[in-house]
């Protein structure tokens, strides 16, 4: 997988320190969800941060808390970063009353990214449900900006409600790539949805793959995890060749706090990105 890991000469090296970062744009996906561009107020950290697609920082706002968030920007770009933020308690109640010109904290990276280098070359399907496409949109965005490095690539993302679809112009620019398909679905739809009407899974008949030469990149609920991969394993793609991104409660994001814990890993050091047949066993249990 890829993955950054701090040298002591960085200016993280030390996953403790927090480094402002200025909001310079802040654009509205959803009531409830924006994504924040970021830009590091000091330049020697702003021209020294690398992160690769699925990792996360544990964004900061002074004087209120931290929450980890993906990272959904191009790691070839880490000038600005984009964070999509929806709210769900009180500390991203608190951010959503930001706007452009005010301050946040970062700290990070964290965790582990998509397996995008032994992708190359490979066929990639890319299915996400619900509001939880966040981590894979960093990976999306590093295919098509190096397209010639990767065979066809197939999004499948399924939606509750036509206004859980986060993104919108970004999938019309996904579609719009060659050798590329992207396809959408709602399983409660209104007048306005022109796409397919069901759950995510249901998307898998329509595509092709070649289960010799296909990776598989999947985030969203874990039950949709558990009902989807058996039937890509089905199709004849191995549990080896699908990675899967996991939420848990991150606090520290360096596997100290627990609160991420999934059976014998921590996911904000381990994962959030996971290879199925590592985690399938913790899947769906609760308490791990």
């Amino acid at each position: 997988m890829m993955s950054f890991v701090p040298t002591v000469d960085s200016p993280w090296a030390n996953p403790y320190l927090i480094y402002a970062a200025t909001i310079v744009g802040k654009i509205r996906e959803a009531e409830g969800i924006d994504t924040y561009r970021l830009r590091f107020v000091d330049e020697q950290v702003r021209r020294r941060f690398r992160f690769a697609p699925g990792q996360f920082n544990m964004v900061y706002l002074f004087g209120v808390g931290e929450v980890a968030i993906s990272i959904v920007s191009d790691p070839d770009e880490p000038q600005c970063l984009d964070h999509t933020i929806r709210v769900v308690g009180r500390v991203t109640k608190s951010i959503a009353r930001l706007q452009q010109g005010d301050e946040l904290g970062i700290r990070g990276p964290f965790g582990q990214g998509w397996p995008l280098d032994a992708a190359q070359g490979n066929d990639v399907v890319i299915v996400t449900g619900g509001l939880g496409c966040a981590p894979v949109v960093g990976a999306i965005e590093y295919i098509f900006r190096r397209r010639t490095q990767y065979g066809s690539v197939k999004i499948l993302h399924g939606v509750k409600t036509p206004h859980d679809l986060l993104y919108r112009e970004r999938f019309d620019a996904w579609r719009r790539h060659p050798d590329t398909e992207v396809l959408l679905t709602s399983d409660q739809p209104d007048k306005t949805w022109r796409y397919h009407i069901g759950v995510v899974t249901e998307l898998f008949e329509q595509v092709r793959v070649d289960p010799a030469r296909t990776i598989v990149l999947m985030c969203g609920p874990e039950i949709m995890m558990r009902l989807g991969v058996p039937i890509l394993m089905q199709r004849g793609i191995p549990a080896t060749a699908i990675y899967v991104s996991l939420e848990r409660h991150m606090e520290c994001g360096i596997g100290l706090c627990g609160h991420c814990q999934m059976g014998p890993y921590f996911l904000c050091k381990d994962g959030p990105v996971m290879r199925y047949d590592r985690v399938a066993p913790w899947l769906g249990q609760v308490g791990v």
